[in-house]
């Protein structure tokens, strides 16, 4: 019986341990989010108080959105659809050999794992933006830098959430395959993909609607799309279209999502 209660005391001294842990944890997150806070200026009372005048001539010069130049915008919401498309597809099959060899049990070695990682973390690591002037300067202007600086940006992002449903794949099909004579190749196609398709198709299609916003924003540098007729409209200070080409862009990012959202369910 003392056994018993001994036993009970100590679950309880390890639960209130664990609870102050998570308790100090949640701590130290709240004070280094405030800290981040300060640093920018977020509890600037003054100057954010001097900003609100400046906001309210903003907005008063969006409204009513001019929506007369609707028919110049059809083309380039066409480019930035296809840019988004063009994007992932290139993005997922460039993906998916480095996420099989970023993932621990699927690797040949340790040494095509890590460099595997390095060049994920590498391409993920240059925003999309910065990729975009790249490109527009290596291959000039129009849709084509956009879908590279899509494509290559999001080879990190994908490879990185490819490879770790990868790695956590139940290990049992893979061992009974490779028991029974499989090679690296039928190993993958027949051990690894049929557990992950769902997940890897999950990935793919959220990376889709992910894309249609972000080459939204690439026409601002020149990749084409719609953020083309978007920065042209704020070059000449007519804030009115500006507000229309967002309220476009906003329902198409709606229409994107719902059939990302089909798809997935499609998928299940």
């Amino acid at each position: 019986m003392a056994l018993v209660e001994n036993r009970h005391l100590d679950i309880l001294a390890d639960d209130r341990r664990a609870a102050f842990r998570h308790a100090g944890l949640a701590g130290v997150i709240v004070v280094v989010c405030l800290i981040a806070l300060w640093i920018t200026g977020f509890f600037d009372a003054q100057r954010l108080m001097e900003g609100l005048p400046a906001l309210g001539q903003l907005a008063s010069e969006m409204v009513p959105p001019d929506f007369t130049r609707w028919q110049h915008w059809i083309k380039p919401l066409i480019d930035t659809l296809a840019m988004s498309i063009a994007g992932t597809v290139l993005a997922v099959v460039l993906s998916l050999p480095l996420a099989l060899l970023a993932a621990p049990n699927i690797s040949p070695n340790a040494a095509v794992y890590h460099i595997c990682r390095v060049v994920l973390s590498a391409l993920r690591s240059v925003p999309e933006l910065i990729m975009g002037i790249i490109f527009v300067a290596a291959v000039g202007f129009g849709a084509l830098p956009g879908v590279l600086a899509l494509a290559l940006h999001s080879v990190g992002m994908v490879g990185k959430f490819y490879a770790e449903a990868i790695e956590h794949v139940d290990p049992k099909p893979l061992e009974a395959a490779r028991a029974a004579g499989a090679g690296p190749f039928q190993v993958i196609t027949h051990a690894v993909l049929p557990q992950v398709l769902p997940q890897l198709a999950d990935i793919t299609i959220y990376r889709w609607e992910y894309h249609f916003r972000a080459s939204a924003v690439l026409g601002i540098v020149g990749a084409g799309g719609i953020g083309f007729e978007l920065i042209a409209a704020l070059r000449v200070i007519r804030y009115d279209q500006v507000s229309a080409i967002l309220l476009t862009i906003l329902a198409c990012v709606i229409v994107v999502d719902a059939i990302g959202a089909w798809l997935r369910k499609q998928l299940k």
